[in-house]
């Protein structure tokens, strides 16, 4: 209530929605906007969703691989539902308009879901380099405990970093203007319109951040300076190109999402910058979950046997 009247005296309106701009400055590409985002929406749901299924259903890809594949899978056919419906609608309706608790709830999915994906390709990466490293005792060492620790803790570590998160976001007041340059509620375009005090904020989510972010990555970066390592003291040319093709769809799929997520978070924020993180945060949040199932699928021997017994 005290901010309340904070803000009606510096003639701020307490706001109750943000309009989210999005893509509405192509008022003549809405049409086709839509198109194109629907049928990415369709192929990224069938294609996570017949990986999940594959892995269930196929004993050949009861591993540990298969079993964080299916993690990825299920993990990006939610993160692509928390964006791409609503951004969908307001192509279609002009209607850009999304209540504060709805860009919370968003804001929220999307941050758990981003986070957990950090963790989940380190633990893939850890599986490939357990893998390469020691293949005679990779069952003995990547058995289904461990699996279930590695995944397990993936989720619950996104999931309790949001929660903090939006306990301090929640005590936030916001007010005009309530326009946000984004196709979806992220951190920073919001922050700027709260018209509390964002220093506690601010802290909470670097500290946060820094353990979300860097940390999953350089344990990526390590597994697979490891896994090189490990491939280039392979005597065989065949060998080394065997083991490479092991982990060579998953350092693509970690490549395409930490170089978007860098791009859009890291780079100096210029006006230019802005207009280009659109484009950029595409990329991580409706292009990534669309060509996993591609890639993993294109380049895997035991998903394409799999796939073509269900189809015969």
């Amino acid at each position: 209530m005290h901010l309340i009247e904070k803000a009606e005296e510096d003639n701020r309106t307490v706001i109750t929605e943000f309009i989210l701009l999005g893509f509405g400055d192509l008022p003549e590409l809405q049409i086709l906007l839509f198109l194109v985002f629907l049928v990415i929406y369709i192929v990224t749901m069938s294609g996570n969703i017949l990986i999940i299924a594959l892995v269930v259903a196929d004993q050949h890809l009861h591993t540990p691989m298969y079993f964080f594949l299916g993690n990825l899978s299920c993990l990006e056919t939610c993160y692509t539902s928390a964006i791409l419906p609503r951004m969908l609608a307001s192509l279609l309706t002009g209607d850009r308009t999304i209540s504060v608790s709805g860009c919370f709830a968003q804001l929220y999915c999307f941050g758990f879901l981003a986070a957990t994906e950090c963790y989940l390709l380190a633990a893939m990466s850890y599986d490939r380099y357990l893998a390469i490293w020691k293949p005679l005792h990779y069952a003995a060492l990547m058995n289904s405990r461990l699996c279930l620790q590695l995944a397990g803790g993936s989720w619950i570590s996104g999931f309790l970093t949001c929660v903090i998160m939006m306990c301090f976001m929640s005590q936030l007041t916001f007010c005009g203007p309530s326009e946000i340059d984004h196709f979806f509620c992220d951190f920073s375009p919001m922050l700027k319109f709260s018209c509390s005090d964002t220093s506690t904020m601010t802290l909470v989510a670097f500290i946060l951040t820094s353990l979300d972010s860097p940390c999953p990555f350089l344990l990526t970066v390590t597994s697979y300076v490891c896994i090189i390592a490990t491939i280039l003291r392979i005597p065989s040319t065949t060998g080394r190109q065997k083991a490479f093709s092991t982990c060579s769809s998953h350092l693509i799929v970690v490549t395409v999402f930490y170089g978007s997520l860098m791009t859009v978070y890291l780079l100096p924020k210029t006006n230019k910058q802005i207009a280009l993180n659109k484009v950029f945060s595409v990329f991580y949040t409706v292009l990534t979950p669309l060509v996993n199932p591609l890639i993993y699928s294109l380049r895997n021997k035991e998903v394409k046997e799999a796939l073509r017994k269900v189809i015969s």
